[in-house]
């Protein structure tokens, strides 16, 4: 049986829309930190563009600390989680785009079953850690034909899991100075 293989053009499509939100990114990134005061909105936008950088890191993580100190800590978490997830399919779509470039290497054929073997548990535990290597698996599960559904709801497990994590460390932190400000 003879792999099907992907349309050039929507692989070039998919690695060209990857880059170009990374740019939008970059070029924004001032303007960003801004939709913190929009509340839960702003840190959905905030999470959304933060991990949609692919290999350039934005720092969502410090707004969702302090937006747990000040809303809803929980809520904070949730949401948080949903826009880092979705943002991560640009390191997806990256993988994906480039899975034409890659896929007659014997490399590809090893980080394919590595995925099918251990992908969800995997991108599960690579997003519920802050690292700047999570990326990369993105893109290796984009290049390796890992199912997006999978990719996403893994992805948004760990995600979700940190970010409530960050949200009510800030949210306790804030109390713990109150005290040591208060005596």
């Amino acid at each position: 049986m003879e792999k099907k293989k992907k349309s050039p053009f929507i692989s070039a499509i998919a690695l060209l829309f990857a880059f170009l939100i990374t740019a939008l990114v970059i070029i924004f990134r001032n303007k960003i930190q801004e939709f913190g005061a929009y509340g839960y909105f702003g840190i959905l936008v905030i999470s959304f563009m933060g991990n949609a950088t692919v290999l350039f890191p934005v720092p969502s993580l410090a707004i969702v600390f302090a937006m747990g100190s000040v809303l809803n800590p929980l809520l904070v978490g949730l949401i948080a989680g949903i826009g880092e997830a979705l943002g991560e399919l640009s390191g997806y779509l990256a993988g994906l785009g480039g899975r034409a470039i890659i896929e007659d290497y014997k490399t590809y054929e090893r980080v394919q079953r590595w995925m099918k073997k251990f992908g969800f548990w995997l991108i599960f535990a690579l997003s519920a850690i802050p690292n700047p290597i999570f990326d990369l698996a993105g893109i290796a599960a984009g290049a390796s034909g890992f199912p997006l559904w999978r990719f996403l709801f893994s992805c948004w497990l760990g995600k979700t899991l940190k970010t409530i994590f960050i949200a009510f460390a800030g949210y306790y932190s804030i109390s713990v100075v109150e005290k040591l400000l208060s005596r």
